[in-house]
């Protein structure tokens, strides 16, 4: 007869890497809450008065530096997330770029629709791959009816814990490139069914 063990094994997992790009209200609130979900945080902007440790003081970094020279030196993993949410849209769309190209397990953007699509219009016409947007989230979080600053900093925490956890279930996300894709799967069915 074999002994069972009173004793449960969990595996011990590196946190999360959290890149934030972007040093505003929305980004504070993105920071708090992925902070309390057990994400390494690191905060970056080019303006160190919004980038810096009194606004951000549990971040695990807070780097104050022009963008192309963080991500010249930054390599992010298969456990590495990215989120963009800087104030302008030059600074987003070189921020895609870079980080549609990273073994990052998540990339979002923040931005509205018509904007979303104008920056992949955008990177497209510079000759990347449209497969490269594959694990884009954009615009970012779950679609939960955020508004907020705090309101849309859960939305998109919620949205990186599911992708984290690998969930299964059907979630109402705001991200047009998932839509984009489950509406070609769609077509691609219909088309199959005739």
């Amino acid at each position: 007869m074999v002994a069972r063990s009173r004793f449960s094994v969990e595996p011990v997992l590196p946190l999360a890497l959290l890149y934030l790009f972007g040093a505003g209200h929305v980004a504070q609130n993105i920071y708090k809450i992925a902070n309390i979900a057990g994400f390494q945080v690191c905060v970056i902007d080019d303006r160190a008065s919004y980038a810096s440790r009194d606004r951000f003081p549990e971040a695990h970094e807070v780097i104050a530096e022009n963008f192309d020279a963080v991500t010249a030196r930054l390599i992010p993993s298969s456990m590495s997330y990215i989120v963009i949410v800087t104030r302008g849209h030059k600074d987003d769309m070189r921020l895609l770029r870079w980080a549609v190209q990273t073994g990052a397990r998540y990339v979002g953007m923040i931005g509205s629709k018509r904007k979303v699509i104008g920056i992949h219009r955008g990177l497209r016409e510079e000759g990347l791959a449209e497969n490269l947007f594959d694990h884009v989230y954009a615009p970012i979080g779950l679609d939960i009816g955020a508004l907020t600053p705090e309101e849309i900093g859960v939305a998109v925490c919620a949205e990186m814990i599911a992708v984290c956890r690998r969930s299964e279930s059907k979630l109402p996300h705001m991200s047009w490139f998932l839509r984009r894709t489950e509406n070609a799967n769609d077509s691609a069915l219909a088309i199959a069914d005739e």
